[in-house]
């Protein structure tokens, strides 16, 4: 029920948002965002709100990390990245957590009934600290990632934060993009710009959103190349964890749906013969 509610409720956000840029134009939105972070950027505490947000929107279903951190470009330029990535690493050890310790059964549930979560599980226990890694560089999103990590017993406080740190550059690259694109908002700055200056702003938005885009996607596939490789394990379980990465957003374990036929009678889940050979392995 959660999960398909959550996904109606993007479906409905982002029309609601192309209408918004339809009737009032880019410019007119650009614009009433630059002052909105100017206006931020002046309060003593704005940097802290924005810290806030960040720590709050790192624990699913909620989103709106990814706009902040353009928010916090738009404000502080790119040295947001000082107050930027701690209060990411505070946020993800927040959502691990809350979700690790406050939702055990739920996750326990969830990963009898998946025999592709359980696969993941293998794999992610077989490889340790280098695939985890991996899946957390990988082009997943923010929330969903945190919700991933937690909901896999085989991964420990101190290797998600591990991970967590290591992801913090790629967070960098929004800011500055954010960055960059505050240039073009305000009005006043791009009257003042000349024809050079616009082409050098937009080709370093150009590029830096490049090299986001190639370096996680090259990520992705070296990720799924490697758990679909893996020699420690039979082909058929690194196949199910590649299978359970990429359905992540889909069938994330504390966003998912539960019907009345998953449980029996006591609220154990059924296991089907597949998922009893797959523990049995």
């Amino acid at each position: 029920m959660y999960g398909k509610a959550f996904v109606w409720f993007m479906i409905f956000f982002h029309i609601a948002l192309a209408t918004v840029f339809i009737n009032f134009g880019a410019d007119r939105i650009f614009q009433f965002l630059y002052d909105s972070a100017q206006k931020l950027k002046a309060m003593p505490a704005g940097w802290i709100i924005l810290s806030a947000i960040i720590i709050i929107t790192s624990l699913p279903p909620l989103v709106g990390g990814t706009t902040t951190l353009t928010v916090c470009g738009f404000a502080y330029g790119a040295k947001a990245f000082s107050f930027v990535a701690p209060a990411a690493c505070i946020g993800a050890a927040f959502a691990f957590i809350t979700l690790r310790y406050f939702f055990r059964e739920r996750v326990r549930r969830f990963t009898q009934k998946q025999e592709k979560w359980r696969a993941l599980e293998a794999v992610i226990a077989a490889k340790g600290l280098p695939l985890i890694v991996l899946i957390r560089l990988a082009p997943l999103p923010w929330t969903y990632s945190n919700a991933l990590f937690a909901s896999i017993e085989s991964v420990s406080f101190w290797q998600f934060m591990v991970a967590t740190v290591l992801f913090t550059p790629k967070l960098f690259v929004i800011v500055f993009i954010g960055s960059r694109i505050a240039k073009f908002s305000d009005g006043q700055q791009r009257g003042e710009m000349d024809a050079a200056s616009k082409w050098l702003n937009a080709l370093s938005i150009a590029l830096g959103a490049s090299i986001g885009i190639g370096a996680t996607w090259l990520v992705w596939r070296f990720t799924d190349a490697e758990i679909r490789n893996m020699r420690e394990l039979p082909q058929d379980i690194d196949n199910m964890a590649a299978d359970a990465l990429h359905d992540v957003e889909a069938g994330a374990p504390l966003l998912g749906d539960y019907s009345e036929e998953d449980l029996n009678g006591d609220g154990a889940l059924r296991l089907n013969d597949s998922s009893e050979s797959l523990s049995a392995r």
